[in-house]
């Protein structure tokens, strides 16, 4: 296996290729590279990788191909892989061994709150949980800390200053630097900086939505909130699990996410209708010069609130098509405004 010698010309991108999350120190790559699907055990990526040695090269070049980019931030969970914690420990091996004198340089943040372990601890958003899982993440991953340490998902049934006061805990132990939540809505966002102010808490500086031109539930206030709090937005699924690519735009290929029932995709989301709406923005895709995952991510990234987006691959070219959606022209307000009537189709 040769060793890595990345590009260096990494970072000779056109201005604006980073953003500044919200109003912290903190700066991102417009395109982020998310680790969930396709980092875990053999076979259970798209591709069906049958053997390590050849799941693992890819995973390799596909974090290769990202840094040499410019993409600087690789985003994980304690429950990616599967099975669950097998992406952490894969980007973690490649870390030690290809990327260690670049460590300064990489953003890694990693997140707790879905079901890890049995009994009562294993989820959620107590303090017990979530410290003792990023304690077993960055054993994982062999780091000493990680630059973003998330609550995955809200919990109804802790206190909020519990779950705030836990992340607080893991910046001031050193084993985090920045502090971020996931998929909390809009009222709760917004209560969050107010328990961290009552308490003395440290703030997030990111939130982590879903978000797309499927899926645009963020633009109902947590938009506006971002702006008020100062937080960014790093978007999840921009491409919606592959659906706003040319990979569903006739059929179901089999080796899709879609083709395979154990995915998040589920085919019978695949409607004509829906198809045909993916056709009408493949074209305006192409009149505009780029394919319809770059007009998917230059959309996202319409709007200064976010951040970056976060992206997933299969393989390099994928991340390379990706990133080159920053380089694309601006969206005109004539185009905004046609993706508009066809996405209210």
């Amino acid at each position: 296996m040769e060793s890595y010698k990345p590009n260096t010309s990494r970072y000779d991108r056109a201005p604006g290729w980073f953003r500044r999350c919200g109003r912290s120190g903190l700066l991102l790559p417009l395109i982020s590279l998310g680790c969930w699907h396709n980092f875990g055990a053999p076979g259970t990526d798209t591709s069906r990788h049958g053997s390590e040695s050849s799941m693992h090269e890819n995973a390799r070049q596909m974090l290769f191909t990202a840094f040499d980019l410019g993409i600087t931030h690789f985003d994980l969970a304690n429950n990616y892989g599967p099975p669950p914690g097998s992406a952490e420990e894969r980007v973690g091996q490649i870390l030690k061994n290809d990327l260690h004198a670049h460590r300064d340089e990489l953003i890694i943040s990693t997140k707790a709150g879905y079901r890890m372990w049995p009994g009562p601890y294993g989820e959620w958003g107590s303090r017990k949980y979530l410290l003792a899982s990023l304690d077993q993440s960055l054993k994982r991953m062999q780091l000493d800390y990680v630059d973003i340490f998330y609550s995955h998902r809200p919990d109804t049934n802790t206190p909020l200053d519990e779950t705030l006061g836990a992340l607080d805990s893991a910046v001031k132990q050193g084993k985090a630097i920045y502090t971020g939540i996931s998929s909390y809505d809009a009222p709760l966002s917004d209560r969050t900086f107010d328990v961290c102010a009552l308490n003395g808490l440290v703030k997030p500086v990111i939130h982590q939505p879903s978000y797309s031109m499927l899926n645009r539930w963020i633009e109902k206030g947590l938009l506006d909130v971002a702006e008020k709090r100062g937080f960014g937005l790093i978007p999840f699924c921009p491409l919606d699990q592959g659906l706003l690519t040319n990979k569903y735009l006739k059929e179901i290929p089999k080796e899709s996410r879609a083709a395979h029932e154990a995915g998040f995709l589920k085919a019978e989301r695949i409607t004509p209708a829906l198809q045909q709406k993916l056709r009408s923005l493949n074209d305006l895709a192409q009149e505009w010069g780029g394919t319809l995952a770059q007009l998917a991510l230059k959309w996202v990234l319409r709007d200064p609130r976010v951040t970056t987006a976060l992206i997933g691959a299969s393989r390099p070219e994928q991340i390379t098509e990706c990133a080159a959606a920053v380089g694309k022209p601006a969206l005109s307000d004539d185009l905004l405004q046609r993706i508009e009537t066809v996405l209210a189709i």
